[in-house]
């Protein structure tokens, strides 16, 4: 029988157990997937924890590539041998098949592997709606992004540079931040050592940067406010620090009528031709070589607790992906 990660209470990585598992035919609208490789992402250890609850006990895990072994009634789209990738819908993509429903699935082009069909769903559709929808980089522009080191914050680097932005990007070590400069950020402020908000207005000339890119959350929250210029943007995708506290909104009006959001990737790909979209976007830059995915490590599927761990210790850099 096919194996999967599954928890039955919250807590550390220690809850995650790698079992065996049933996975009947098809249903309607869906498709049979052997994953070849699965993402690992943040909100995985959200999930685990308990911080963003799930019914339990529960599968874990929202992005995969692999290829389709069966289809369901009514599936015209997909066919047995297509290979595809995912993000989203129901939790369980830590398994080697799984059941999927088709409208959550894209087409991966050959041109690109299946390692970086998973690494690149959830981070690099975050990357596109962050840099393409939520504000839309112009050539000229000033940005910051927070953790410039890891999955998200290297395709930001990359793909903000290739539409002509000076990037600035934060970074908890020196190797860091030489990881960061060579994908594309042009200022790495390497913390605690500096204070981020003094560094932006001395490279932004005192004027502060049109919007951040914040998934760190509680730890950075409030200097991330001091770096925007008046009527910039603040984008607070992540809780790696934890939550933000609450605050009063009047706070945004004092530092110069900020515009604040909270966005999530699900929202901005729920329509599914949003979704094909993006994803052709982000498969176009990656194929052209403007944006590289740096998947650099790799783990065996059912050791995803160790994998969890690496992550939540900021052991990791790039992506990550878990291998069946």
């Amino acid at each position: 029988m096919p194996h999967a990660i599954r928890f039955e209470r919250t807590g550390g990585p220690e809850v995650l157990q790698w079992v065996e598992v049933e996975v009947p035919p098809p249903a309607a609208g869906e498709v049979r997937v052997r994953h070849q490789a699965v993402g690992l992402n943040f909100i995985d250890t959200y999930h685990r924890s308990g911080l963003y609850p799930v019914p339990l006990p529960s599968g874990i895990g929202q992005e995969a590539a692999g290829v389709i072994e069966a289809v369901g009634e009514g599936v015209a789209e997909f066919a047995p041998g297509d290979r595809v990738a995912y993000v989203g819908g129901a939790l369980g993509a830590y398994s080697e098949i799984r059941n999927v429903v088709a409208s959550s699935l894209v087409k991966l082009p050959d041109s690109l592997s299946f390692e970086q069909g998973a690494a690149m769903m959830m981070q690099g559709l975050t990357a596109q709606y962050l840099l393409r929808r939520t504000y839309r980089v112009e050539p000229g522009d000033c940005i910051l992004i927070h953790a410039a080191a890891g999955g998200v914050g290297l395709i930001v680097c990359q793909w903000a540079k290739a539409l002509g932005a000076t990037v600035i990007g934060t970074v908890s070590s020196e190797a860091k931040a030489e990881l960061a400069r060579a994908n594309g950020c042009d200022h790495a402020i390497v913390t605690p050592v500096d204070s981020v908000s003094a560094r932006v207005r001395e490279i932004t000339g005192g004027e502060g940067v049109p919007v951040v890119y914040d998934s760190v959350g509680k730890d950075t929250f409030m200097d991330s406010l001091a770096c925007l210029r008046p009527l910039g943007t603040m984008v607070t995708f992540g809780n790696a620090s934890g939550p933000v506290p609450p605050f009063d909104p009047g706070l945004l009006a004092r530092m110069g009528s900020l515009f604040l959001t909270r966005p999530t990737l699900f929202h901005y790909i729920a329509r599914r031709e949003d979704l094909l979209a993006m994803a052709a976007e982000l498969f176009a830059v990656v194929e052209a070589g403007q944006v590289r995915l740096s998947i650099n490590q790799r783990f065996p599927l059912k050791e995803a607790a160790t994998a969890h761990r690496e992550l939540e210790a900021r052991r990791t850099t790039g992506s990550s992906v878990l291998l069946p």
